[in-house]
């Protein structure tokens, strides 16, 4: 009897793994998943501490930030990020909390790198656990246009990167065709972590991400937002319609009193699959570039 493991099986297992996604090692020890829900629920059960008197009535230094402690889901200044067993990982913070800890962590962001490191150090979304890598950005720092897809994907959570695999590399031969590269434009996403095999990011995913994606848009200060994609399009123009409906159709964003013209398009994703459809696609890019050439500059 052969007690030996066959290569073929090996090979056949992992090509499996990547099929459903499960292509990058989080932890060396299997994470049990409903014993985590279940200890997490007792924690949320559990009382909460009140703060600190002496903590509460503390004066804040004239013309400088509080620095004394971590905003929620943060870690402290300074304090590298290292990898830790599943079973030593802080348990997440619930959906309300955790949209109050983004907005008091973005809003406190004075320029990009600052909210970068803010964001490196947010322990709010979930996304974060399974990911490999945090996508920022890529492109100019401020631009007049700024493109936000969905998530990234299996190339860009290796690279580190938004939109930098297939549909990347269709996105950049889209906007060159509209004369544009990428030291024209800021891209991102909707959030910042990859979703588990490629999947779209569900609402409470993209919501806890929205305060630095908004921040986000207020310190690239664009004047055309184009949001690539049914997710994303739903969640930063708050509705429900589908993309053939949303897309070529311009909307407003307001970036704290400040309004963007913003238009949804599909998504190089679905243009690679769908070809046919790159005439509109093409239709969106031509709107976009008027509108850019159109609008003032300071």
């Amino acid at each position: 009897m052969t007690t030996g493991i066959d290569k073929q099986d090996i090979r056949a297992l992992y090509e499996w793994y990547a099929s459903i996604g499960a292509d990058l090692d989080v932890a060396r020890e299997p994470t049990n998943w409903f014993e985590l829900a279940e200890r997490q629920k007792g924690e949320a059960r559990a009382p909460v501490q009140a703060r600190s008197p002496a903590r509460a009535t503390e004066p804040r230094p004239s013309g400088r930030p509080e620095m004394s402690a971590p905003a929620p889901g943060l870690h402290a200044a300074g304090q590298s990020r290292t990898p830790q067993r599943s079973g030593d990982r802080p348990a997440l913070l619930r959906s309300s909390e955790a949209v109050m800890a983004a907005r008091e962590a973005a809003g406190a962001a004075q320029s990009l790198d600052v909210l970068h490191e803010r964001l490196a150090a947010f322990e709010g979304c979930g996304l974060k656990a399974t990911a490999k890598s945090l996508c920022f950005y890529r492109g100019a720092p401020q631009a007049r246009l700024m493109v936000i897809g969905e998530a990234p994907g299996r190339d860009e959570d290796i690279q580190g990167k938004p939109f930098v695999g297939r549909a990347g590399r269709l996105l950049d031969k889209m906007l060159a065709a509209i004369n544009l590269s990428e030291n024209d434009v800021h891209i991102t996403n909707i959030v910042y972590w990859r979703p588990p095999g490629n999947r779209n990011p569900t609402p409470e995913e993209a919501e806890v991400c929205r305060p630095f994606l908004a921040r986000q848009i207020e310190l690239v200060a664009p004047d055309v937002l184009f949001i690539l994609g049914r997710p994303a399009a739903n969640q930063l123009l708050e509705t429900t319609q589908g993309i053939m409906k949303l897309r070529g159709k311009w909307r407003s964003f307001d970036a704290s009193g400040r309004s963007i013209r913003a238009m949804a398009s599909l998504h190089p994703a679905y243009l690679l699959r769908t070809p046919a459809a790159k005439r509109m696609a093409w239709r969106d890019l031509l709107a976009v570039r008027s509108a850019i050439d159109e609008a003032p500059t300071d």
